[in-house]
């Protein structure tokens, strides 16, 4: 029986009793009913899952011995990076999660000329507490033990400095220089793919790419949408280059 898995930001090994955090005891107890001497899977992000006992179930904390510690090889060869024009409400829920899925080593938000969203300091932080939540899910459901890396949002000038000089750099153009079958394997493993946000990327913002480095690839004829771009993209290389 596959045992439900849970995400705890804090240190785990073997033989330690931890008390859990709030959100992932009322998700064992609360919500999947576990109860004392029942056993799940934690996980913090360091590679390992880690099998555990409810030792405790209070109403004020719930207490977890981690019985065994085990590596989890399930991480792509391509460490592609996603930089994504910031979309808005459940779109960019649905393109953090499916690209967590689909085996992405990081996330790079971006604030683009057409970006609908807009965001000060406070709306930031929250989004960005939403959003690792999102993430983490997706990681509890998929069986990944290593959590994508969620940069804060910068503008899309500041893009060059966030991404790998060694990666290859690209964003999707139906008339791009690169196809994917001719595409050649990324030396360092390394890649990084841009997709616009709701309104494309504008003539100015494409100047800006390819100042940073980014070519276009083609991946068919047809303009896809932001929260298709992405996914689709990351598939597509993933058949080619990674574990799919």
């Amino acid at each position: 029986m596959r045992l439900t898995r849970c995400h705890v930001d804090t240190a785990l090994s073997p033989g330690v009793e931890i008390t859990l955090p709030e959100s992932a005891a009322a998700h064992l107890v609360r919500v999947l009913r576990l109860r004392e001497g029942d056993e799940c899977v934690l996980f913090n992000g360091d590679g390992d899952d880690y099998r555990a006992r409810i030792a405790s179930a209070g109403k004020r904390e719930v207490v977890a011995q981690v019985l065994s510690a085990s590596p989890v090889d399930n991480e792509s060869p391509l460490r592609i990076t996603l930089v994504q024009g910031i979309a808005r409400g459940e779109k960019m829920d649905l393109i953090l999660q499916k690209a967590t899925e689909l085996g992405v080593a990081g996330f790079v938000p971006v604030l683009a000329e057409r970006t609908e969203v807009r965001l000060d300091a406070e709306r930031t932080e929250k989004r960005m507490t939403h959003w690792r939540s999102v993430i983490v899910s997706a990681c509890e459901q998929s069986g990944r033990a290593r959590v994508p890396e969620l940069m804060q949002p910068i503008q899309l000038g500041q893009v060059a400095a966030q991404v790998a000089d060694d990666a290859v750099k690209l964003t999707l153009d139906p008339v791009g220089d690169s196809a994917l079958a001719t595409l050649a394997t990324p030396a360092a493993r390394l890649l990084t793919i841009a997709i616009g946000p709701e309104g494309g990327w504008s003539p100015r913002d494409r100047e800006i790419l390819r100042a940073a480095g980014f070519s276009g690839l083609r991946l068919g004829p047809r303009i896809l949408r932001t929260e298709t771009a992405g996914l689709a993209a990351i598939a597509a290389l993933q058949s080619r280059f990674g574990d799919m």
